[in-house]
């Protein structure tokens, strides 16, 4: 294949998955279930990865394969299985999870949110060669996605969900501007993300058997006798 052929293909392609990662982050919003979240993050897992193995495959880098490989076995395997393990099927059988805002009003926030980050990354965007440039603006949106799911979600599952998508925000984004990140700290990322989640699922797991609930506002309002 001619290079410059490549190089348009590959372009493309990270162009449609930017745009998947896009709506998923959209979509994380709009549901309120919590399975449908978990299944909706490991979508989103794996348009990163698709992501990194374009760029790698564009700019030769063995690292962004890794960050690729390690994706997919941290965050598409192993976290949702430590979800679905650690945590009892009552709370996933719910339909509905509470929250501060309604979908509509939180959809209007996350267009807001959508439009501040690609204002914010518009003066880098000059100095990103090649495909990487769509990662950056995009990225930032996922952290501030995510960051929204935290802070607007009531149940302690959705707020971890919440976090790992901000983390999966800041690896798209880093892999647009540093595509040699060193192994260890990608192994190191990938390690924080398994150890909160374990340590979110095992306590969630706790409180739920003892206290029937894992809405934060409730377990707020608990006293010692």
């Amino acid at each position: 294949m001619p290079a410059d052929v490549f190089h348009s293909t590959v372009t493309q392609l990270n162009a449609l998955m930017g745009g998947f990662f896009l709506l998923s982050c959209f979509a994380m919003v709009a549901t309120r279930q919590i399975l449908a979240c978990l299944k909706i993050f490991v979508v989103q897992s794996i348009f990163l990865a698709a992501s990194a193995c374009l760029l790698g495959s564009l700019h030769t880098s063995w690292h962004l394969f890794e960050v690729a490989m390690i994706t997919v076995a941290s965050k598409v395997i192993l976290i949702p299985w430590l979800l679905r393990r650690s945590i009892s099927h009552d709370i996933y059988a719910r339909r509905e999870v509470s929250q501060v805002f309604n979908i509509p009003t939180s959809l209007l926030m996350a267009l807001a949110l959508a439009l501040f980050a690609f204002f914010l990354a518009r003066p880098l965007l000059p100095r990103l060669a090649g495909p990487s440039w769509v990662n950056l603006p995009i990225g930032l949106l996922g952290l501030f996605i995510g960051a929204f799911v935290v802070a607007a979600r009531r149940e302690a599952i959705p707020q971890v969900i919440g976090i790992l998508a901000m983390e999966n925000g800041v690896f798209l984004a880093g892999i647009a501007i540093a595509s040699s990140l060193p192994l260890i700290a990608e192994l190191a990322a990938a390690l924080d993300a398994l150890v909160v989640t374990l340590v979110f699922g095992l306590l969630a797991s706790r409180i739920h058997s003892h206290v029937g609930t894992t809405t934060v506002g409730d377990l707020a309002t608990l006293k010692e006798e």
